[in-house]
């Protein structure tokens, strides 16, 4: 492991125009994968086709990472050589365990909390994550508790839950294993921002998402082993649906959601990723004509402010540089 090859992708400076654009293009493709998780989860993919059933929330979890590793990790150990994928050993370490306590705890979190209550419930939830990102970084003092940051924090939660139609809705599920599920993967959300944006200091998001993608899959093949996945006998269809949507739901994405980062730090980053229920909401109207309440158009508003109040300069702070020397 070469300390020196580490640092040899990382950007000159933070951009966070660009980074904002990294975080808003992720949101977008979350976004369009929870359209197509929903379906693959309640059975309705593609209906009528034959050969498709309802795919089963750990699989989709499951196979979603680890086709992603498999698609991204041969080509740039090919380009780059071993060398140039190298880490140290200890933040190494850090990226398996990112991708057992952030990637995959998220994900399977998050699909249980639909499971056990419902999406708005699920979401909502997830969606606190924001608010456990600001109180670690001021408990730890890497950032005060500013008004526009609490404001920001505050506005994309209370944007989210009126955005997903939460409000006046009556659609509460308040099953206590979702609740507490839906809990877990805001944490293992939160986590994944703190603990990727303190890995991405020091090396390029490429690198990280492989190692990160490496500890998830590796935790899901103790979990869940090859030979209960080929006992579920899912057809070739099936199979091409789980590799676009990996594709699609993690390989894109993260790949975005990383390189932003790299240029914003962990509180911004979040709050900009509150519009992935926006996208959602924007794209269940245009594909499938569903109605937008003014209710909805109201939080849609909240989020859009938010992400804007969190990117102005805070002139009575001057903010710590995203990059910081390593000793």
């Amino acid at each position: 492991m070469i300390r020196s090859a580490s640092t040899t992708f990382l950007p000159a400076k933070p951009h966070p125009l660009r980074g904002y654009l990294y975080i808003a293009a992720a949101a977008l493709c979350f976004g369009i994968s929870a359209t197509l998780g929903r379906a693959a989860f309640t059975g309705r993919l593609l209906a009528g086709a034959p050969g498709l059933r309802s795919i089963d929330p750990l699989i989709l979890a499951q196979t979603r990472t680890t086709f992603s590793l498999l698609l991204l990790a041969p080509f740039l150990w090919w380009r780059r050589g071993w060398l140039g994928m190298a880490l140290p050993r200890g933040d190494f370490s850090r990226c398996l365990v990112l991708g057992v306590l952030g990637v995959a705890a998220s994900n399977y979190f998050y699909y249980f909390a639909i499971q056990k209550t419902n999406v708005a419930v699920a979401i909502i939830l997830q969606y606190t994550a924001p608010v456990w990102v600001l109180l670690y970084m001021v408990a730890r003092g890497r950032q005060r508790a500013s008004a526009q940051r609490v404001s920001s924090v505050a506005l994309a939660v209370l944007g989210c839950a009126l955005s997903i139609g939460i409000v006046g809705s009556g659609r509460f599920n308040l099953n206590a294993a979702g609740v507490a599920a839906a809990l877990v993967a805001a944490l293992a959300f939160a986590f994944y921002n703190v603990g990727g944006h303190d890995l991405l200091t020091r090396h390029d998001h490429w690198r990280i998402l492989v190692y990160v993608l490496l500890g998830s899959a590796l935790f899901w093949l103790v979990v869940n082993p090859p030979w209960k996945i080929v006992a579920a006998g899912y057809s070739a269809a099936e199979w091409l649906f789980l590799l676009v949507f990996a594709v699609i739901s993690v390989l894109v994405p993260y790949l975005f959601y990383f390189a932003g980062l790299q240029h914003l730090d962990a509180t911004r980053a979040i709050v900009t990723s509150c519009l992935e229920p926006v996208f959602s909401i924007l794209i269940a109207a245009l594909a499938l004509g569903e109605l937008v309440r003014p209710v909805q158009v109201a939080g849609i508003v909240l989020v859009l402010l938010a992400t804007v109040l969190v990117q102005l300069p805070n002139g009575r702070e001057a903010e710590p540089a995203i990059f910081e020397p390593i000793e």
